[in-house]
This record gives structure tokens, sequence and C-alpha cells, in this order.
């Protein structure tokens, strides 16, 4: 099965309730056509067009790589990737182990990420044996591939030249797991594939269109 693309990002907001206002975690988790797929406070990802309202949130417009949105007539620009910003209150999107994605027009799970702190876009595919990413997206993230082990990779192309090596970290929504196998192609391909070097450190169920990740401990 092969999964696909969405995107992850946190920021803070916060709403009064009589004396007292109380946190909301929003992430946008990607961008599917002029829609924006958010999660509020550990809800089910919900697509929200331009001019909508969810969960107090609504979306005023949407970029490739970003949205910005509005809360209690304070606006703010999400970008992918980006770490949480707080707006009134304290953070309240942690770690809970568990990462829900959703799938897009054409089946795939895709979803923004991070690798060693820098931001990527990720492509779920169970049919990957390791963490997949380009050359040019390893030079783009800082990472020194050439530092690894060379290798021959089987290609819907043919063979190519690759690089195995071990990322430090990998963020996917809230989660991070760390010292991950991975391996760098010289080919192109543009996603950075999330084998299962990943996906089993996890419990995996589909549920409709829906990959449910819930981490091993």
């Amino acid at each position: 099965m092969t999964s696909a693309p969405s995107l992850w990002l946190a920021c803070i907001l916060a709403t009064a309730g009589g004396s007292a206002a109380f946190a909301q975690a929003v992430a946008l988790t990607g961008i599917l056509g002029d829609k924006a797929l958010l999660v509020v406070n550990d809800s089910i990802p919900k697509s929200v067009a331009v001019g909508d309202i969810y969960l107090g949130v609504k979306v005023i417009s949407t970029l490739a790589n970003s949205a910005v949105v509005e809360v209690n007539g304070s606006r703010q620009n999400l970008l992918v990737g980006n770490s949480p910003i707080s707006v009134k209150g304290k953070p309240g999107n942690s770690d809970t182990g568990k990462i829900v994605l959703q799938a897009g027009s054409h089946g795939h799970f895709l979803s923004a990420g991070q690798i060693n702190g820098r931001a990527v876009q990720f492509m779920v595919d169970t049919g990957a044996s390791l963490v997949s990413l380009s050359v040019a997206e390893a030079e783009r993230i800082g990472l020194n591939y050439r530092a690894g082990q060379l290798m021959r990779i089987n290609t819907a192309n043919g063979i190519a030249q690759g690089w195995q090596v071990k990322l430090g970290s990998v963020r996917l929504g809230t989660v991070d797991v760390y010292e991950v196998d991975a391996v760098v192609s010289s080919g192109g391909m543009p996603y950075v594939l999330l084998g299962n070097s990943f996906l089993t450190r996890f419990q995996m169920a589909r549920i409709n269109d829906q990959m449910v990740l819930d981490k091993r401990y």
C-alpha cells in the first residue's frame, strides 16, 4: 500500500470564556487543492475551504505550503513545518504518540514533517524498506549523505547510485522518531518517501480514508 501527501505545522491560539482563557492547539497538516487540512485540539484532520470555519478557526487563504487563519479576530500565517507559535496561553499540542493522516484526492497519504529539524514533505510508502530522499533534497536540508555507505538501488528507471545513512530525527505531526535508517538516491523524487524504517516504529491501521499511526514504546 502506498500512502500520500499531507503537511505538518502547529500554532497555539486562545479564546476567552467568562473570566478565563483556554489554550487551543491548531495544526496545519496539509493543503488539498484550495483547502487547508486542519487539526484542532487533536481532532480528526478536517479539510476546510477558504471562508469556512472549523471549531472556531476560519481559513482566510491558502497557498502551496501555507494558510492564513483567523481566531477571535486575530490572523495568523501558518507555514508548513514551522514550530508551534504561542499566541496566548501555553502550547497544548503535546506528543501523544498518535498520528492521524488523511488520504488526498489520489489516495496517497502526504504530510509535511521534519528531518533533523528541517522541513520536508513526506509521502507514506509501505513498499519502501527505508526512508528515501533525493540527493537534491538531502543537500537542501544539509544532510551529509556522502559520509554514508555507498550502495546501488533498483528503481523503476533502472540502477541508481545511493548512500545509506542514519537520520538523527524524523518528525511527523507531534511525534519524533530517532536514529532512522534512510537512503539518499541520485534519482529524482518529488517527495521524501516515508518507508518502513520509520513506519515499523508504529502500529498502523487504515480506517476508510485515514491512516492512524500509534507509536510503539
